[in-house]
């Protein structure tokens, strides 16, 4: 396994380059659960995706791993409006955020999966890739800690 160190490093260069983009910073402006913004929770999201599978040494595609874990929500609108367009956030919000990265991002297999499949059992088809597996999990974890006012904060280093 990578030294906690080089795993770090490795998730930062990846992570900086993405974080310039003007739309994913636009994910810093809805909460997402708690108090938690929408930026923030796909940080930690894929933080911990890419630890676990660092951890376990599981032979992922590191790159989808982490650039679809950070727009696994990329939604863009406050889901906490009581708008009846938002009412089904839960199981509508995958595919608002497949189709919101497909317009900026040429996605990856890995990625649309992950993106698409991230609320798997509250929508119906499971993920189909381990890394979809992993963001899947980790986001449950991430959201739960968030609700209860426990965030893991990621913080980013330049």
């Amino acid at each position: 396994m990578k030294s906690i160190k080089s795993t770090q490093t490795t998730f930062y260069q990846s992570i900086n380059k993405l974080l310039t983009i003007s739309e994913i910073k636009q994910m810093d402006q809805f909460i997402q659960h708690g108090h938690t913004s929408c930026l923030e929770h796909c940080l930690a999201v894929a933080y911990y995706s890419y630890f676990i599978a660092q951890y376990f040494h599981l032979k992922v595609d590191e790159a989808s791993l982490i650039r679809g874990s950070l727009l696994h929500d990329f939604f863009l609108y406050d889901w906490h409006d009581s708008s009846s367009k938002h009412r089904l956030h839960g199981f509508t919000h995958p595919t608002t955020a497949l189709n919101n990265a497909n317009k900026f991002f040429n996605l990856t297999a890995i990625e649309q999966d992950i993106i698409k499949h991230h609320m798997w059992p509250l929508t119906p088809i499971p993920p189909h890739t381990k890394e979809a597996y992993i963001v899947c999990f980790v986001d449950k974890w991430c959201s739960l800690r968030e609700t209860f006012h426990c965030p893991l904060k990621i913080e980013i280093k330049k």
